[in-house]
């Protein structure tokens, strides 16, 4: 799980490292079609297919992961990559919410209510912080990026609860991942042509970021995450969580040489926080 965590991280340095030899919605989009080439295949030698029933969930999901990196795509154009693995990775706060509303199982208590007030307080903290000084003038882009990987988060946060309460829950990790990867291509490939963020300079470099975001993030990463949930305690695995924002820091100022405002450092530490409060709910009770 914690090579997982450092994988997740390097996923967002990547694309921001290449961004100007390959567009970063471009990049998603052929990783996923690469990533759904190699699934279906996996699933034939398996002799997998999906589910008769399942095919609406797996619409919702597939949409909402497709938007979910619509909007990483774009603020990873904007910001630098230490804040959108921040923000990104608020995901765990809000289907802590979403299921907390939609299952009883799921309700949350005083503990968890306060480390969602602490990862909000964080999330205003690393925003307006950082901004004072300049808001509207030379920051108001780095704002929107931080903004756009914030709505990123959520829409992770609504796929999670889209699963949990459909019948996905029971679905093979390969049919759940299938649906994300397709939303991924469908959504993403046109409108990076659409947007002119079409551009993919085929170089040495590039090929060797291509083929990690491919092979490693979308295929092998996701489908280990997803046997994960099937063997441990998602709850457990979720404290794990707050490592891949904190990789994401510490790999975007060594990678990247990117600078980091000490209120964005403060918020960082109170959305960590609220976050390993939120995810070890479960693990806490006997």
């Amino acid at each position: 799980m914690t090579l997982l965590c450092l994988t997740w991280s390097l996923q967002q340095i990547s694309l921001k490292a290449i961004a100007d030899e390959a567009s970063p919605m471009l990049m998603v989009a052929i990783r996923s079609a690469i990533a759904l080439v190699l699934l279906a295949v996996l699933m034939q030698r398996r002799g997998e297919m999906p589910g008769a029933g399942r095919w609406k969930p797996g619409l919702a999901v597939g949409a909402l992961f497709g938007i979910e990196y619509l909007l990483v795509a774009e603020a990873l154009r904007l910001t630098a990559a230490s804040h959108v693995v921040v923000f990104l990775y608020t995901a765990p706060i809000f289907a802590a919410i979403g299921l907390h509303l939609r299952l009883p199982a799921e309700r949350l208590g005083a503990r968890q209510m306060a480390g969602i007030a602490v990862a909000f307080a964080g999330i205003a903290l690393a925003f307006l912080g950082a901004d004072t000084a300049s808001w509207g003038q030379v920051d108001r882009p780095a704002l929107l990026g931080d903004g756009l990987a914030l709505l990123g988060g959520l829409a992770w946060g609504a796929t999670t609860v889209t699963i949990r309460c459909s019948s996905l829950a029971q679905a093979p990790a390969t049919e759940t991942l299938l649906y994300q990867l397709l939303g991924a291509v469908i959504l993403l490939l046109p409108i990076a042509w659409l947007t002119g963020q079409g551009h993919f300079e085929p170089s040495a470099i590039v090929w060797a970021h291509l083929g990690f975001q491919s092979l490693v993030v979308s295929f092998a990463s996701f489908l280990t995450w997803f046997w994960l949930l099937r063997c441990y305690l998602a709850s457990r695995l979720g404290v794990f969580s707050f490592l891949t924002p904190l990789f994401g820091v510490l790999l975007g100022v060594g990678l990247l040489g990117e600078a980091i405002e000490a209120p964005f450092v403060a918020g960082s530490v109170l959305v960590l926080a609220g976050i390993a409060l939120v995810s070890a709910r479960k693990a806490a009770r006997p």
